[in-house]
C-alpha cells in the first residue's frame, strides 16, 4: 500500500505516513497522524494484524492490511481539562466507524493472485524447507510486491521470491506473498506450512486392569501417543493379532507437539485367551506429505487369560442308560472351561467306590451298579451338573446259539438211545442161552432159535 493514505472517522481525519513526529526519534513504521479534529489525541498504529483485511468504510472504498495488534497511545496536545472528553469522543467515534467492519478475502478486486510452488508444504521438524512465490504476472511491479515471513531468508528476482530455511523448528508459521495492483489494492496469498513430528513413543495397556479377564465382560484398551504433532493429522488403529479392532482420529487443532490417549472398549471371548494387542499411530499428512505415511507402533501386549465357566461337551440330561449284567459301562461327563474344571461323582448307595475323572468306566456291570449317577463339574468361575440313570438287566443267551444247542441235545439223546438198546440186547442174549436144555431141543426138532438171531441182527 502506498503512503500517505488518508482515512476519515466522524469528525476526524487520519493519514498513514512514514514521516516522524517532531518530539519522537525516527520510526520507519507507518503512523496514523491526526490532521483534523479535537486537539487532544494522537492515534498511532505500531504493528499490523496477520492475514486480516479491514474495509476502510470511510468513503474511500479502499482496504488496508493489518499484521498484528492495534496499539493505541493517546497524549494531550493543549488542555488537560479536555482529555476525558477527547477519550470519550474517540471511543464513540471508533464504535460508530467500525460497526460495519468485516473480514474480507484479500484483494477482492484482484485480477490474479500470487502463486506458491509447491502449493502445499509439509516439513518434518528440524528439516530444511524452501518455497517459491510468483507475486504476479502482469498487474504489478517488483517494488510493490513482497513475502512476509517469520523465519528463514528471502531472495527476490523481480516479482518472484524464494524462501528458504535451513532448519524449520517454528510451529504455526505462515507465509504471505502479496503485491499492490495499479488500483492500490493489495492481493495476497497465504501458505501455512505443515510442520510434523513423529511420536516419541506409542504404548498400549488396559485401563485399571492387570489380572484375569472374564468372558463377555467389557474392558477398555488405551493407546498412549507421546509428543506428536500435528495431532489433528493423527490416526490410531487398535489390533488384536492381525485383526484391526477400530480406528480413531483426534479432533484437536493443536499445532505443537502434545500427548494424546485413545481408548477402545472390547468384550473378550474364550478364543481371545492369550491374544496379543497392539496399536499403530499414523500421521495422515495428505498428498504433500510423505508417500508412505509415517507410522509408529507399540510393542505387542499379551492380554491376561480369559476365564469362563465349565460347559459340557454332551447333553446335560441324557435318556435312561440300559445295560446288561456283565457288560461294560461308560459315563461321559467331559467339559471345557478356563481354568480347567474338576469332576466329582456321586454314585448309587450300593456302589462304594469313588471316581474323579471326566469319564466313569465300569468294566463288568452288576446289579449293584444300577441307579443314578451325578457328575459335578466346577472351576473358579462356576459349575454345572450332569445326571445319568443306569438300568441293569439280567443276561439272556444269545438267540443265535439256539440251533446248535438243539443239535447237540438231539445227538446226545440219539447216542444215549443206541447205547441203551445195545445194553438191552446183550443182557437178553445172555439170559436166554441159560434157559434152554437138551430135552427141549429134541422135543421140538422143527423149531429154531430165532429170537437170538433176530436180536443179533438188530
Amino acid at each position: 500500500m502506498g503512503f500517505p493514505r488518508k482515512f476519515r472517522f466522524p469528525g476526524w481525519m487520519f493519514s498513514i505516513s512514514l514521516s516522524q513526529r517532531e518530539d519522537q526519534p525516527a520510526d520507519p513504521r507507518p503512523q496514523l497522524i491526526k490532521e483534523r479534529g479535537p486537539p487532544c489525541c494522537y492515534l498511532f498504529c505500531s504493528q499490523f494484524i496477520t492475514d486480516t483485511i479491514w474495509p476502510t468504510n470511510f468513503g474511500l472504498g479502499d482496504f488496508f492490511l493489518l499484521t498484528n495488534v492495534f496499539s493505541f497511545s493517546f497524549s494531550q496536545r493543549n488542555y488537560l481539562d479536555t482529555m476525558l472528553s477527547c477519550y470519550l469522543f474517540l471511543v464513540i467515534s471508533l464504535m460508530i466507524s467500525f460497526r460495519d467492519v468485516r473480514v474480507s478475502a484479500s484483494g477482492s478486486n484482484c485480477t490474479e493472485y500470487p502463486v506458491f510452488t509447491p502449493s502445499a508444504l509439509v516439513v518434518k521438524y528440524g528439516d530444511p524447507a524452501n518455497v517459491t512465490c510468483v507475486a504476479c504476472q502482469k498487474d504489478c511491479s517488483g517494488d510493490a510486491s513482497g513475502l512476509e515471513h517469520a523465519v528463514g531468508k528471502i531472495s527476490q528476482s523481480g516479482t518472484t521470491m524464494f524462501w528458504t530455511v535451513d532448519r524449520l523448528t517454528e510451529w504455526g508459521i505462515s507465509l504471505q506473498c502479496y503485491y499492490n495492483n495499479d488500483a492500490g489494492v493489495q492481493c495476497t496469498t497465504v501458505l501455512n506450512p505443515t510442520l510434523y513430528q513423529l511420536p516419541e513413543s506409542v504404548s498400549i495397556s488396559f485401563v485399571n486392569h492387570t489380572e484375569m479377564m472374564f468372558e463377555n465382560q467389557q474392558y477398555t484398551l488405551q493407546c498412549s501417543v507421546q509428543n506428536v504433532a500435528p495431532v489433528e493429522k493423527l490416526n490410531v488403529t487398535f489390533y488384536r493379532g492381525n485383526t484391526a479392532l477400530g480406528h480413531q482420529q483426534s479432533n484437536s487443532e493443536q499445532k505443537k507437539p502434545v500427548n494424546k490417549t485413545f481408548t477402545l472398549d472390547i468384550t473378550p471371548r474364550r478364543k481371545d485367551d492369550g491374544a496379543q494387542y497392539w496399536c499403530e499411530a499414523k500421521l495422515e499428512l495428505g498428498p504433500a506429505g510423505p508417500q508412505s505415511p509415517p507410522v509408529v507402533t507399540s510393542e505387542k501386549f499379551s492380554a491376561p487369560p480369559v476365564y469362563y465357566g465349565p460347559e459340557l461337551n454332551e447333553p446335560r440330561n441324557p435318556d435312561v442308560i440300559t445295560v446288561k449284567e456283565g457288560d461294560t459301562l461308560h459315563l461321559n461327563c467331559s467339559s471345557v472351561g478356563n481354568p480347567s474344571p474338576s469332576y466329582t461323582w456321586t454314585r448309587p448307595k450300593n456302589s462304594s467306590s469313588s471316581y474323579t475323572g471326566s469319564v466313569l468306566t465300569i468294566s463288568s456291570v452288576g446289579f449293584e451298579h444300577e441307579g443314578q449317577y451325578i457328575c459335578t463339574v466346577s472351576n473358579t468361575v462356576g459349575n454345572v451338573t450332569k445326571e445319568f440313570n443306569v438300568d441293569v438287566q439280567a443276561s439272556i443267551p444269545n438267540s443265535a446259539a439256539f440251533p446248535w444247542i438243539w443239535i447237540i441235545v438231539g445227538v446226545s439223546v440219539a447216542v444215549l438211545f443206541v447205547l441203551i438198546c445195545v445194553l438191552c440186547c446183550l443182557f437178553y442174549k445172555q439170559n436166554r442161552k441159560g434157559s434152554y436144555n437138551l430135552k427141549d431141543v429134541l422135543r421140538f426138532p422143527m423149531r429154531t432159535a430165532l429170537p437170538l438171531q433176530n436180536c443179533e441182527n438188530i
